[in-house]
């Protein structure tokens, strides 16, 4: 069972890995309200941060974190929402601009401090959606959608991110995880993968709704 002021369902995954399709065929599918990412960039520190890392992080993942916990806070209150990404997926960032020196120990801990704070106001989803590609194919994808910001950034550097995505949603223990592998899944065009992932996702939401009635 589906409940009001909550967010139901975060889709999340490396750039280009196909969130915001998914999103729009789970609301499509069971009557959610969709939330896209949110990228309030005005003064295009994503860009500048791609020319010159070390400079552009801080400010920019800050950014980031601050515009992902205003969407979410939105997104509770609405109810019934399934977002493309979300605030807990922003520390997966921040650690790797943190081991790759993009962002100094104490620029983190300011991050980490205002990330736990923000945390407190907010409930984990009731399902979380990990899509798992390859950096290969993540790649393929992102060419395909053909962002120059996104084309331009070197394989390193989606590799990097990758892997820490990775390590998160092994280490992922806020609620029901579903990890998908979707290197050979086409939800868009082919209605069998379509059937295939709405199906994953439908039983993972009857088991939360299942242990939650068993409580």
């Amino acid at each position: 069972m589906l409940k009001d002021n909550k967010v139901e369902i975060v889709v999340d995954g490396v750039t280009g890995v196909g969130k915001s399709s998914l999103v729009k065929i789970i609301c499509e599918e069971m009557q959610l309200k969709p939330f896209s990412e949110m990228f309030e960039d005005e003064n295009r520190l994503l860009h500048k941060f791609f020319y010159d890392r070390e400079k552009w992080a801080f400010a920019m993942q800050t950014n980031f974190l601050t515009n992902r916990f205003k969407q979410y806070q939105q997104a509770m209150k609405v109810g019934r929402a399934v977002m493309d990404r979300s605030i807990y997926s922003d520390r997966i960032f921040a650690l790797m601009y943190l081991k790759h020196g993009y962002l100094g120990a104490e620029e983190y801990a300011v991050y980490n401090n205002l990330l736990h704070t923000l945390l407190e106001h907010v409930n984990p989803p009731t399902l979380m959606v990990y899509l798992q590609v390859s950096t290969d194919e993540a790649i393929r994808r992102i060419h395909r959608r053909g962002r120059p910001d996104e084309v331009e950034v070197e394989r390193e550097y989606w590799d990097m991110l990758n892997q820490f995505y990775e390590k998160n949603y092994r280490d992922f223990d806020l609620g029901q995880l579903l990890v998908l592998k979707v290197d050979r899944l086409d939800y868009v065009h082919k209605p069998e993968d379509r059937r295939y992932i709405m199906g994953e996702i439908r039983q993972a939401i009857n088991n939360v709704s299942r242990s939650a009635s068993a409580l």
